[in-house]
């Protein structure tokens, strides 16, 4: 209604009257929704409503952040004081500290002394690249070969952030991949937080990690492992590329998910050799995101070109490292490039669905084709049997007849229709799929599966999912979805809490000892006792020890990802099979070795799974046993040399003279004049 207007004030102003009447009239060819659109604009809305929403949001993002932080440092500082009850480490002497490093991890650790032992940055660099003092006979680029990029980074921060001045050298080493342990955790945390809209499933996350240890990290076995270092990278990218991929994100938070992205996903690449199976397995899970929907192609296709800019980075910075072009990540990657130029716009009816079935053939073999290309024209020494971890079949079953919304919300119960959601589930199946092939592999897969089950029980949406499913009309389910997605993990954690918790405790107060005087012992008499130019032969895991504790040349390394090394490896375990004194003789001294250290907990393994341990699958590989089947092998003429070594008559004597034992090594000098006894 237009109110009245006096007579005197219409005659003055006529023609305003009259425009003023023509504005505020209703206009009548106007729909009815922008009728109803005023109406809805009209309502007064609370003046106070806009910042209580806005305070709320600053609230829960706080405290979400806060318990993420606090949980990645509490888990951080629980792994230093574990690490520390466990080993007793602040009481020991240097050379006991550093026999805890096991294997490939007291090598990693030992490049690191080297570093800062180092005159310069530059000299302690090209020592590594052209390393000639590890394996005798061999100049290797320790660089490239063994990953060393997170020693070279540690002793860097090491020097130039004064550290040397405030704490040692092993503290500030250890250090550092607690505090990248702390950072995965965060991760998690996040990840899970938004996947489910609440914090609370980032806790319960946490828990189950912390809970699941053994099952989900390997630090406690091995600190330096490439993978300590470079899965929190890991962890980092799949939460980026998880906000990264909501369909409701804005455009701000899409381009720091994309950048923590593209940086988390090169850092990962540089730690670890094999990181680009893992990415291999993640652009495998991407590819079927996109086949089930086509609301994210884009995105997806945005990672492709993060995974292919990584690659060829990493393949500059690594030394022209040749595995990385004809990784399998690199050639899928490519395919799904080339697919999405010759593929055409069309979203609906039976072509759209055929059209997916020729994209997924193409991908598959134009994969296997560049793969082979590649590794015909790129001269590379590639690990091939770890393909074989990743060939899984997966059977697809696409059925999506309605268009996607923009943003799914809680009232309509289809969760299965965010990408991101869609994306965990089939990552978590592949890796899962992984670790029911390789049981030792299950640390990649239970974090997730930690993450993926606070979600499940945290998130609103998947419970109206559910009621929605099972048709529930007797309580209003939107309330009822909000009640139990807190009320379940409240519960949980509180039994979690009751149930672990003492354990945990228990855990920090026991004090534990590492007690290993025999491996003291031994490193003490070589370098005491040893020439400097001494080179020591013997098992890859004692070698690796060696290296670290006295700084002496071995025959072989802890590694296998080159042919000569696990050559090298395969020879030297010779020491433990049924072959004669001649022989071994000869393969020591083509190495160049002056000493051999037999162990007794390998010659005199005694295993429960017989035919699994050292010796017996040396005698099956020399055919130095009787075949059950059909006597195809027979039994060696000669003792088993690491026993017969021990007796002191001849041959071999004429070869060996033991220099020193206690009750778990025996040292053996490697005569270089042979003199004959009778």
């Amino acid at each position: 209604m237009v109110p009245p207007v006096p007579a005197e004030t219409m005659a003055e102003e006529e023609g305003p009257a009259i425009e003023l009447r023509q504005r505020k009239k209703p206009k009548s060819s106007e729909n009815k929704e922008s009728v109803k659109e005023e109406k809805i604009d009209d309502t007064p809305v609370p003046e106070r409503a806009p910042k209580h929403v806005l305070f709320q949001r600053f609230a829960k993002i706080f405290i979400g952040c806060l318990a993420a932080v606090t949980s990645g440092m509490m888990y951080a500082l629980y792994l230093s004081a574990y690490h520390e009850r466990k080993f007793w480490f602040s009481n020991r002497q240097e050379l006991e500290r550093e026999i805890t490093f096991q294997g490939d991890s007291a090598i990693y650790y030992s490049y690191y002394k080297d570093m800062l032992k180092a005159p310069s940055f530059e000299r302690g660099v090209y020592e590594l690249t052209h390393n000639n003092k590890t394996v005798s006979l061999k100049t290797i680029n320790a660089m490239q070969q063994m990953s060393l990029y997170p020693e070279l980074i540690a002793s860097v921060l090491y020097q130039a952030t004064g550290s040397n001045e405030i704490i040692e050298p092993v503290y500030f080493y250890i250090g550092i991949v607690f505090g990248l342990q702390g950072i995965y955790v965060t991760a998690l945390f996040v990840t899970s937080w938004l996947m489910s809209g609440t914090w609370l499933a980032g806790m319960l996350t946490v828990a189950w990690f912390i809970i699941n240890r053994v099952d989900t990290t390997r630090i406690e076995y091995s600190i330096p492992l490439r993978e300590n270092w470079a899965l929190p990278y890991f962890a980092c990218q799949v939460a980026a590329l998880t906000g990264y991929l909501k369909s409701n994100l804005n455009t701000y938070g899409e381009r720091f998910c994309y950048l923590l992205m593209s940086a988390s996903t090169y850092m990962f690449m540089m730690m670890w050799e094999y990181s680009h199976y893992l990415l291999f397995l993640q652009a495998i899970s991407l590819f079927l995101l996109d086949s089930f929907s086509l609301e994210q192609s884009d995105k997806v296709h945005e990672v492709y070109k993060i995974y292919i800019f990584s690659l060829f980075l990493g393949y500059l910075l690594q030394f022209e490292n040749s595995a990385l072009l004809v990784s399998p990540l690199l050639s899928l990657v490519v395919a799904l490039m080339l697919i999405k130029c010759l593929q055409l716009n069309v979203k609906k009816g039976i072509v759209a669905k055929i059209m997916k079935a020729i994209n997924f053939y193409l991908a598959c073999t134009l994969t296997v084709t560049l793969n082979i290309i590649m590794k015909t024209f790129v001269p590379h020494k590639e690990n091939g049997h770890m393909l074989k971890f990743l060939e899984v079949k997966f059977g697809l079953n696409i059925t999506n007849r309605e268009s996607l919304k923009e943003t799914v919300t809680l009232e309509d119960g289809r969760i299965g229709e965010r990408p991101e959601i869609t994306y965990h589930v089939i990552h978590t199946i592949l890796l899962g799929s992984l670790a029911m092939i390789i049981e030792g592999l299950k640390y990649l897969w239970t974090p997730y599966v930690c993450m993926l089950a606070a979600f499940g029980v945290c998130s609103p949406e998947l419970w109206m999912t559910l009621f929605k499913w099972l048709r529930l009309r007797t309580v209003h389910p939107i309330l009822l979805a909000l009640i139990l997605s807190m009320a379940v993990p409240t519960i949980i954690g509180l039994s979690l809490w009751k149930e672990f918790f003492p354990r945990l405790m228990t855990e920090l107060t026991e004090l534990q000892e590492f007690y290993d005087p025999d491996t003291v012992e031994l490193m003490t008499w070589i370098k005491r006792q040893a020439p400097v130019a001494a080179v020591f032969a013997g098992s890859p895991q004692l070698m690796g020890a060696i290296k670290l504790c006295t700084g002496w040349m071995v025959t072989s390394l802890p590694f296998y990802n080159d042919d000569d090394l696990l050559k090298r490896n395969e020879n030297i375990y010779q020491i433990y099979s049924k072959r004669s004194a001649e022989d071994i003789y000869k393969i020591l001294t083509s190495y160049k070795a002056n000493y051999l250290i037999i162990e007794d907990a390998i010659c005199n393994e005694v295993g429960t799974m017989r035919g699994c341990r050292v010796k017996d699958l040396l005698d099956i590989a020399n055919g130095h046993v009787v075949c059950e089947e059909g006597d195809k092998l027979t039994y060696s003429k000669y003792g088993r040399f690491c026993h017969e070594v021990k007796i002191n008559y001849s041959p071999y004597v004429n070869y060996f003279t033991r220099v020193y034992w206690n009750r778990s090594y025996f040292v053996y000098k490697i005569n270089t004049v042979i003199s004959f006894q009778s």
